[in-house]
């Protein structure tokens, strides 16, 4: 029933919204806003794109270049005598260098927000006190802009595993499934990030002291197979570690990834977007007097 409230002599009528409809507005409210501002969204990432190599001669060339040497790195690195010895058979040592890569592309995907997302309000502190500026949306630009820069080290990869095994398995046709539920996680983590990011600056920093240690508890270099139980099982905690099974597993392994595993990216997936968002949400006022 909708409650009444008297101000200065009239009567607001208030509706309240049972608990299904505001769950489902909450559901709804992030992918409304996007919506909404999509205008803005796409202003400020044309510009923060356009802005990446701004000054360089070479420009978008080097957002190939970083992976196309990782890629001569790796492959050098274990056709010669410095190839690690694993216990597992992860195929000849020009996929293995594909195997790092395909880890090593979700994990900088990762990183990159993770550095940047604490100071991300900072950065646009003189426009969200200034003017009437969706903060929200600045995890939203900040993901978009990571993914550009993913899917050219995505297409490098299957360029270069088209040109040394001369095909592409058919599940590649299925990395949006992967994709699409790792930026959702992104943003959910961004969102969180940024709003404690806003309060203390200590949050930059434990990233950047934290991230690079996070690679090793992440299979980038390891498949998640060759943990000893009951590792095995509880490496699955690190989200990451998910998205990187089923990236290997359509890419480089030709075959559907354990439901197990996708249900498990999903459910993270799902879980950290709207977290992120309602803790976000709900101290977006604060958040203003604070940065």
């Amino acid at each position: 029933m909708p409650s009444v409230n008297v101000v200065n002599g009239k009567q607001i009528v208030i509706e309240e919204l049972d608990p299904g409809r505001r769950l489902g507005r909450f559901i709804v409210k992030p992918f409304a806003q996007v919506w909404h501002h999509r205008d803005l969204v796409q202003a400020i990432l044309r510009r923060e794109v356009r802005d990446r190599f701004k000054g360089s001669v070479a420009g978008w060339v080097w957002a190939a270049i970083a992976p196309l040497l990782a890629i001569a790195v790796y492959s050098f690195a274990f056709t010669t005598n410095l190839q690690l010895n694993l216990a597992v058979d992860v195929g000849p040592r020009v996929g293995y260098a594909l195997f790092i890569f395909s880890g090593i592309v979700v994990f900088n995907f990762f990183s990159e927000m993770a550095f940047r997302a604490p100071m991300l309000l900072h950065e646009y502190a003189h426009f969200i006190k200034q003017t009437i500026f969706p903060s929200d949306m600045l995890a939203v630009i900040s993901t978009l802009r990571a993914t550009l820069y993913t899917v050219i080290s995505i297409v490098v990869m299957l360029a270069f595993q088209l040109a040394v095994v001369r095909s592409l398995p058919w599940t590649v046709l299925l990395l949006p499934l992967m994709f699409i539920p790792l930026m959702a996680f992104l943003v959910g983590m961004s969102w969180f990030l940024c709003a404690i990011g806003a309060f203390t600056r200590d949050a930059g920093y434990l990233m950047i002291n934290v991230v690079p240690l996070f690679m090793f508890a992440t299979p980038v270099f390891y498949p998640q197979s060759s943990l000893p139980p009951p590792f095995d099982f509880w490496i699955y905690a690190n989200a990451l570690t998910g998205y990187v099974e089923v990236m290997r597993d359509i890419v480089l392994l030709a075959k559907l990834p354990d439901w197990r595993v996708y249900v498990w990216t999903l459910f993270t997936s799902v879980f950290t977007f709207y977290f992120g968002y309602w803790f976000f949400d709900r101290y977006r006022n604060v958040i203003v007097d604070v940065i």
